[in-house]
């Protein structure tokens, strides 16, 4: 037994994914790699802020305009991104400080100083 389509009027566009999901996805899948480097930051805000725009046209579009699971992907990607970096911050300052904070290395006295 076939499931049974919903009737459609015949001037009725078909359903397309939105392109922007793909472009949040991209842009997600750029944050997680250049995460680490800091750099994620960039494209993983530019990926929230597409992932809001292409939720609101797809909900305007009353269903002719797909890729939300894109989009839920995307956004993921980007937080995950924006963690990375987070914690290579957190990492570096820690770094830094102990860095810092220790002896210069080992210490050298002038010759025939007791």
């Amino acid at each position: 037994m076939q499931p049974v389509e919903a009737l459609r009027h015949p001037l009725d566009p078909d359903p397309v994914r939105s392109s922007k999901a793909g472009a949040v996805f991209g842009l997600g899948l750029l944050a997680v790699v250049t995460g680490v480097l800091v750099g994620g930051v960039v494209p993983a805000t530019v990926a929230l802020l597409l992932a809001r725009q292409a939720r609101r046209e797809a909900f305007a579009s009353g269903g002719y305009l797909t890729g939300s699971v894109w989009i839920r992907r995307g956004e993921r990607l980007a937080w995950i991104g924006i963690m990375l970096c987070l914690a290579t911050v957190v990492v570096a300052t820690v770094i830094g400080i102990l860095k810092s904070a220790g002896p210069g290395g080992v210490q050298d006295f002038a010759p025939g100083v007791d």
